[in-house]
């Protein structure tokens, strides 16, 4: 797990320093977070622990 993270540490960064700009635009406040992207969140974090769960059982 140690090597999985440190290899998707790089790309992690990346991510972050495109994601900061968005967070800096001035946007209205009353616009609410749409139901679609915590279910995408959601559907990649299943993802992501199944595909976890499926390497460690291969090992």
């Amino acid at each position: 797990m140690k090597k999985t993270f440190i290899k998707a540490l790089p790309l992690l960064v990346v991510i972050v320093m495109f994601a900061l700009p968005l967070l800096a635009q001035k946007s209205n406040p009353n616009v609410p977070i749409d139901g679609g992207l915590s279910l995408l969140l959601a559907a990649g974090a299943g993802y992501g622990i199944k595909k976890i769960y499926k390497k460690k059982k291969e090992d």
